[in-house]
């Protein structure tokens, strides 16, 4: 008798008696646990903070505000510049590195020669935490004896550039570094994907006369569909809840300019210890990323459907 049919039969039975299966509960517990304590508990106690007026070094106890800071949210223009920056930054990071990361993926799924040295090293930026990917980028950037501009000043393209505190280049300077820091997990997916396509439908593509592009568009990305949307949606919302890698590189200037929403959150917390406020930012970003999930999980519905 197979494990399928063991368990399936246990079913069944549990099914008859009408009594639950409590072992399963043990089971999940060790995992549940931590969930609760670290993720959801959390969650609940932030969520209740948006409607207090809790601020750092009061004197007096907590008062309960309604939505009160919501609505000064509706009107603080700078919390909305930088909701349109986190949002730049993370469409800005998350398009170019999935299509980059396709490419890589494509490139190195091909029978290259020393292929298992070149999947070594695309994934070297994911094992690098990302306060140490801010600090080395900064040297790269750095505007007297930075990397780039020594290359660029070699090759006669200019004198050298102040890229992460000039307000035209600083955006642009940590969207660079934010799809090279992130593209390995993408590629790694990707390339997972790619392994599992059946190499047959291929070759009956090519046998059928398919071109590379034909070939991609009918079999290639249609097998990898699932695994694409999936890890976009990931990146976008990580993105978009960036906050070391921005803060070690720019603390949020100039001028704002990179000031994304989790950092904005983050000083009006724990610079300004507007405790209260802080948390209805937060509310707001866990709304919006709720919405993408949702709409996420709806194609995924329908998708499943129409299959």
């Amino acid at each position: 008798m197979t494990l399928a049919t063991a368990t399936k039969r246990s079913a069944r039975g549990a099914q008859r008696s009408g009594r639950p299966d409590h072992g399963a509960w043990f089971l999940v517990l060790p995992a549940l646990i931590p969930i609760l304590v670290l993720s959801v508990g959390p969650l609940l106690y932030g969520i209740a903070l948006a409607f207090t007026d809790s601020q750092s070094g009061r004197t007096e106890p907590t008062q309960w505000i309604g939505a009160l800071n919501f609505r000064d949210l509706l009107h603080d223009t700078l919390f909305w510049d930088s909701f349109r920056i986190g949002l730049l930054w993370a469409f800005g990071v998350t398009v170019p590195q999935f299509l980059l990361a396709l490419g890589l993926a494509l490139l190195l799924n091909q029978p290259l020669r020393m292929r298992w040295l070149a999947r070594a090293l695309a994934i070297i930026p994911w094992a690098m935490p990302e306060v140490v990917v801010g600090i080395m980028w900064r040297l790269v950037y750095h505007p007297d004896a930075g990397v780039l501009n020594e290359t660029l000043s070699g090759l006669g393209l200019g004198d050298g550039e102040d890229w992460l505190t000039g307000t035209a280049t600083a955006l642009l300077a940590v969207i660079v570094v934010g799809i090279w820091a992130g593209m390995p997990q993408t590629t790694v997916a990707l390339l997972a994907g790619l392994q599992n396509t059946p190499r047959e439908l291929h070759e009956a593509a090519a046998m059928d006369g398919a071109g590379a592009w034909r070939r991609f568009r009918t079999v290639t990305w249609p097998a990898i569909r699932p695994i694409a949307l999936a890890i976009t949606a990931l990146n976008f919302i990580w993105n978009f809840n960036s906050f070391a890698l921005v803060y070690v590189l720019t603390q949020g200037g100039p001028g704002g300019r990179t000031r994304l929403p989790m950092l904005f959150a983050y000083e009006e917390a724990f610079r300004y210890g507007q405790f209260g406020y802080a948390a209805a930012m937060g509310c707001v970003m866990v709304a919006v990323i709720s919405v993408i999930l949702a709409c996420y999980l709806a194609g995924r519905l329908k998708g499943g459907d129409e299959a």
